[in-house]
C-alpha cells in the first residue's frame, strides 16, 4: 500500500473520510453512523462537508478523501478531462454505488409563474460544466429556451446552500435545488416550477465514488461501505422507524424544523423517486446523464464506454 493510499486505522476498524454536499440527501450516512451499521463492517465514517464540486474534486484528486459522494456527472466531466477545476483528466475517479436520481426541483423567485418565464433572467448552477448543469439546460431547452442564444443567463454560484441563500437573496432568479432546500424555497413563498425527473426523464443523480488505486487496495472498505449504506437504507424506508428516522435526521442537521424534516421523510423516501433501495446504478439514467454531456460537454466527446466511469464492488 503507498502513502497515497493508506487509511487511518483503529484497531481493525479503517476510518473513511467522506465528502459530502451538506443536505437531507446524506440521510443514510447518518443513520449508517447512529444506528452502527458502519461499525457492524468495521468501518468509522468522518463526513467533510464541501462547498462546492470544484473544491470537492480538487481535493478528492490529492487524496484528502477516501469516497466522494458526488452527482455521477461530476465524474464523468472529470475523467474525461471537462471538469471546471483546471486538474485536467482524472482517470482515477470511479463511482461505485448509486444513490438517488438527485432530487432535483427548479425553483424560481415568487414573481416567476412559468420556466418560460425565465427568458432574459439570471439562473444559477454549482460549476458551468458539470454536476447539475446540463440538466438546467435541458429543462431550458425543452421549454423553448437556449443559453447559447442567450434567452437566459447562468452564474456559478456553489452548492445547494449557497444557491439557495443567493435565491432568496434575490441575486439570481431561478435554480436546481434538492430536499430540504426545495421544500424550504416553497414554505417561504418561492416556486417550484418542475421537476427535473418529470422534464427530462430518468437520471442518475448523487453516487459514491473513489479512486479506482484506492479502491483496488481496500476493497473490503468499498464493499463494507456499500452493505451499510444499503442497510441504512432498508432501515429508512421501515414506516415504524419513520420517528426515529426524522430524530436522526435533526441531529445532524439541528438548523432543520420538524416540520421540514416530516416533508424531507416524504420527498428523499417516495416509494418511486426516493433514495435508490438496491443502491445500483440507473441504467437508463446514466445513459441519461451521458446524453446530457454528450449535447452540451465541450468539446464533444464519444462517451459510450460506461466502464470508463464506473468500477465493481468487490
Amino acid at each position: 500500500m503507498t502513502a497515497t493510499h493508506q487509511v487511518a486505522m483503529k484497531g481493525d476498524v479503517v476510518n473513511l473520510r467522506v465528502n459530502v454536499f451538506p443536505g437531507g440527501f446524506n440521510w443514510p450516512i447518518y443513520v449508517g453512523q447512529d444506528k452502527g451499521f458502519f461499525e457492524r463492517q468495521e468501518i468509522a465514517v468522518t463526513i467533510l462537508d464541501t462547498p462546492n464540486s470544484i473544491a470537492q474534486m480538487t481535493e478528492f484528486a490529492v487524496g484528502k478523501f477516501e469516497i466522494a459522494m458526488t452527482a455521477v456527472d461530476n465524474i464523468v466531466a472529470y475523467v474525461v478531462g471537462q471538469g471546471q477545476a483546471p486538474i485536467g483528466p482524472q482517470p482515477e475517479f470511479s463511482a461505485f454505488m448509486g444513490v438517488d436520481s438527485g432530487f432535483l426541483s427548479l425553483v424560481a423567485t415568487p414573481d416567476i409563474g412559468s420556466i418560460a418565464d425565465l427568458r432574459g433572467k439570471t439562473l444559477s448552477v454549482d460549476a458551468m460544466t458539470t454536476g447539475y448543469a446540463f440538466v438546467l439546460y435541458d429543462i431550458m431547452r425543452r421549454n423553448g429556451l437556449d443559453k447559447d442564444k442567450g434567452d437566459y443567463e447562468v452564474v456559478s454560484a456553489g452548492g445547494m446552500v449557497q444557491r439557495w441563500n443567493g435565491l432568496r437573496e434575490g441575486k439570481h432568479t431561478a435554480t436546481l435545488l434538492s430536499a430540504p432546500y426545495n421544500i424550504i424555497a416553497t414554505r417561504a413563498g418561492l416556486k417550484e416550477l418542475a421537476k427535473a425527473v418529470d422534464v427530462i426523464g430518468p437520471y442518475q443523480g448523487n453516487v459514491a465514488a473513489a479512486r479506482r488505486s484506492w479502491a483496488a487496495d481496500h476493497p473490503h472498505a468499498v464493499a463494507g461501505y456499500v452493505r451499510a449504506f444499503k442497510e441504512s437504507v432498508a432501515w429508512l424506508y421501515r414506516p415504524d422507524n419513520r420517528v426515529e428516522a426524522i430524530a436522526v435526521l435533526r441531529r445532524h442537521l439541528p438548523q432543520m424544523s420538524q416540520e421540514i424534516a416530516e416533508a424531507s421523510y416524504i420527498e428523499l423516501l417516495d416509494p418511486v423517486r426516493g433514495f435508490f433501495k438496491d443502491c445500483s446504478f440507473d441504467e437508463a439514467g446514466f445513459g441519461n446523464v451521458l446524453a446530457l454531456r454528450g449535447r452540451y460537454g465541450r468539446p464533444y466527446m464519444d462517451l459510450g464506454d460506461k466502464s470508463r466511469f464506473r468500477s465493481p464492488i468487490a
